[in-house]
């Protein structure tokens, strides 16, 4: 009988707010609110996808902003965090750092410190619920301009220390250098914050390069697309730069034809750190849990590979040290049970 999954203490980093979203709770909110949600999102769900051209990013940006809709009142907010660190929580995550982008909320919440006050605090309220850690990734949308990624960085490093420990940049890297955020990255690394750009999901492993070298990247947001580049993967390696392997998302987004085809061997292989992440649940349809057990059946890891994917997650982590001790330890616990 293999060692169950969910028992194994892990960290989860790649996790979108809105995403996050129970397909339950989106569906009981908007006949709530008597909004109606298109096919893909109700019966069809999960949607079937492919971001590969622009066609397909709208459309799955779309859903994105319909899913974000029914999120118009601030119990709405503190329930889906509650809801989401209870499903951390079953999946063995304990430790959780959410992304989210305020200025998606600041129009309906009061505006963009007001929302992050309350993302906040909701997520200090679903971390004690649940009894897993949580903190926050604020996230610039690099569809934006520039000017906005530093309004959102010298907000995020006001609550250093107070919830926030990181800041990224999300949406379609195709429309959006990582370079052009040179500015904000820097503001946010005086700050004391994490860099945690996305890179390497739709571009290729110049992505992922402009990601470390333009903004000195922490972490990076899938970098899947470094495998196609075996310097860029050493490079990777010697600096302990971490990728948020989301195999799931890779899948639902055309970035990969099968599960099988997503590199994650190749980059372990490699030394490359790697935290599994699940993006987007509310629109790929499956939680962090899958992605462990894609790693196991899918992707031929041992149980003892299995615990270093979870040990490199919490490594990678901005947990305080108390946590990360008792997690890795809790990985070499679950290593050493007896399957009895």
């Amino acid at each position: 009988m293999p060692r169950p999954l969910h028992a194994l203490p892990k960290a989860h980093l790649h996790l979108h707010f809105t995403g996050s979203m129970r397909h339950a709770t989106l569906i009981e909110l908007a006949r709530e609110q008597g909004l109606h949600l298109p096919d893909a999102l109700e019966q069809d769900w999960p949607p079937k996808l492919r971001a590969t051209d622009e066609r397909g990013w709208f459309r799955f940006q779309r859903l994105y902003d319909i899913a974000r809709s029914v999120l118009t009142r601030p119990e709405y907010v503190y329930r889906l965090l509650r809801e989401t660190a209870e499903d951390e929580a079953a999946a063995g995550s304990r430790w959780l750092e959410i992304q989210v982008d305020p200025s998606g909320y600041a129009q309906r919440f009061g505006g963009l410190t007001a929302t992050l006050e309350l993302f906040l605090d909701a997520v200090e309220q679903a971390s004690r619920h649940a009894g897993i850690g949580m903190a926050v990734i604020v996230a610039a949308n690099r569809t934006r301009h520039p000017l906005d990624a530093n309004t959102l960085a010298r907000l995020a490093i006001q609550y250093t220390g107070k919830g926030v420990v990181g800041f990224g940049l999300s949406n379609d890297e195709r429309r959006g250098e990582a370079r052009d955020f040179e500015r904000a990255f820097r503001i946010a690394k005086r700050g004391g914050l994490l860099a945690v750009p996305h890179g390497g999901e739709l571009l290729g492993p110049r992505s992922v390069a402009q990601c470390v070298d333009d903004l000195g990247a922490d972490r990076v947001g899938h970098g899947v697309r470094a495998a196609e580049d075996d310097r860029l993967m050493h490079r990777l390696a010697d600096r302990q730069v971490c990728c948020e392997i989301c195999p799931t998302s890779n899948v639902g987004l055309g970035v990969v034809e099968r599960a099988a085809d997503v590199p994650l061997r190749r980059l372990f292989d490699a030394g490359v750190p790697i935290a599994l992440g699940a993006d987007d649940p509310l629109l790929f349809g499956t939680r962090l849990l899958r992605q462990y057990e894609l790693a196991r059946d899918v992707y031929g890891f041992s149980d003892a590979e299995v615990a270093e994917l979870a040990r490199q997650s919490v490594r990678s982590s901005t947990a305080p040290e108390s946590v990360r001790k008792e997690l890795l330890k809790g990985a070499d616990d679950w290593l050493t049970r007896s399957l009895e």
